[in-house]
């Protein structure tokens, strides 16, 4: 089975319990964050990434992956006025994106299967693109930066938040020993000051911050 093809599965068999354990809606899933991911909240990051898009946003946002777009839907209600495209490789994460866009009746949204190492849109072609919580599952991450980077505009804001090694011992044996052998996960991984450097090549940080071993940050494309 190909790396694609174990995180199809991964988030097939996942889908369940995918939210619970983002947004720690259920006490296992607290006790999950707590003891293996230094107690960090990801709906707290959720809303500090969401806040590097300004209110009144209105051109054209690539969201890679969108997941089940669990803590992007109550941002993308309020950007009627943006065209958003939403991608991710995982049929069964796209259902349950467009069961809650059409739930809260989104229209403005387009919602498509792809890959992040193979985008289908042209160069210079969106403003922003957000990815949440999907470079540490993509398996080419060379090709996913190139492929992102590709496709955004010049001055265009690359936002994202994912999994850092070397901050938290604990959350590193989690992924090497389990999460990365059961495919929701894809070494290899950044460090802080491997990711900063791969940024600076082709962006200016404006904002880089860190907590446990998530990582989240708002940068320009040159």
């Amino acid at each position: 089975m190909s790396n694609k093809d174990k995180i199809k599965e991964s988030y097939k068999s996942s889908k369940n319990i995918y939210d619970d354990i983002l947004t720690q809606d259920k006490w296992w899933s607290k006790l999950y964050i707590k003891l293996f991911w230094s107690g960090v909240d990801d709906n707290k990051i959720a809303e500090k990434v969401l806040n590097y898009i300004p209110n009144n946003f209105n051109g054209k946002l690539l969201d890679v992956p969108v997941g089940t777009a669990v803590f992007t839907i109550n941002k993308y209600n309020e950007l009627r006025e943006a065209k958003i495209t939403c991608l991710d490789y995982s049929e069964d994460m796209l259902s349950q994106a467009q069961e809650r866009m059409n739930e809260n009746k989104l229209k403005h949204i387009n919602l498509i299967q792809g890959d992040v190492s193979n985008l289908p849109f042209k160069e210079n072609n969106f403003d922003i693109i957000l990815s949440m919580n999907g470079f540490h599952a993509f398996p080419n991450k060379n090709k996913a930066f190139s492929e992102i980077s590709r496709v955004l505009k010049k001055n265009g804001k690359f936002i994202a938040c994912f999994y850092i090694k070397d901050e938290v011992k604990i959350t590193d044996i989690l992924v090497n020993s389990f999460l990365s052998k059961k495919g929701w996960f894809t070494p290899p991984f950044d460090t802080i000051n491997s990711l900063k450097k791969r940024l600076e090549e082709n962006y200016i940080i404006d904002a880089f911050e860190s907590e446990g071993a998530i990582v989240y940050f708002s940068a320009r494309k040159k």
